[in-house]
């Protein structure tokens, strides 16, 4: 059978110290996963259940791309997070298994309009135009947990112009990883190429025309882009 249209080019992340690519599915991202970050949001920082949205995977910007400013907003975030890729899924994933499904770990930035989320919780809408707009999810290599292990510890941070803006350490989330992919399991059938955006420490803020954003995590990978 043929398509009407051109298929669209597969989303694919190069796995470190290889010339073999990582095909991305879906990417799902964690809201509120860090204490100080959801202080720092106004919201309660209790060990509530987790809750999910969803950026396109060609939303992944690749290493080496620069960040365009996105329209429609004056007031663009930075957030840093640890990014898991998957090699396998399923439904109701017990947390006990949940980590046999991890391909592979990486660092990235969910930027994210800030006012247009604003706006959007004012109104009760979701936050699709807030988050999943094109090159909005910059991420490293993808590093292979047969190489690191499953990082349950290490700084994470991010500077702009080499000025620290956002720093913890993994042990701080809220959700471990075992648990994310165990909880979102039960909301959506999970599959190798899946991708799960986990969270950012606080120290979130904007960025402007010209910064360069780096940002790293402790044995997994660092990233930089520059916002254009």
């Amino acid at each position: 059978m043929t398509t009407i249209v051109p298929l669209p080019a597969p989303v694919l992340l190069p796995v470190a110290n290889t010339e073999r690519a990582f095909p991305v599915r879906r990417v799902y991202c964690v809201g509120r996963n860090y204490a100080a970050h959801a202080i720092e949001m106004g919201q309660d920082p209790d060990r509530e259940a987790p809750f999910f949205f969803q950026k396109n995977p060609d939303n992944l910007v690749l290493r080496g791309t620069d960040f365009p400013y996105p329209p429609l907003s004056l007031d663009v975030h930075h957030e840093v997070e640890l990014v898991v890729a998957l090699q396998k899924g399923g439904n109701d994933i017990a947390t006990g298994d949940a980590l046999d499904c991890v391909y592979g770990y990486a660092v990235g930035i969910d930027f994210t309009r800030r006012d247009l989320q604003a706006a959007a919780k004012a109104a009760g809408k979701p936050w699709t135009a807030a988050k999943a707009f094109e090159h909005s999810a910059p991420v490293s290599e993808i590093v292979p947990a047969a190489t690191i292990g499953h990082p349950a510890d290490g700084n994470i941070w991010l500077t702009v112009n080499g000025d620290r803006k956002q720093y913890g350490d993994l042990n701080q989330m809220i959700w471990k990883v075992p648990e994310i992919i165990a909880e979102l399991s039960t909301f959506f059938t999970l599959a190798a190429g899946d991708v799960i955006m986990t969270g950012t420490p606080s120290g979130v803020g904007p960025v402007s025309r010209g910064d360069v954003v780096s940002c790293g995590i402790d044995g997994v990978a660092t990233l930089t882009v520059t916002v254009v």
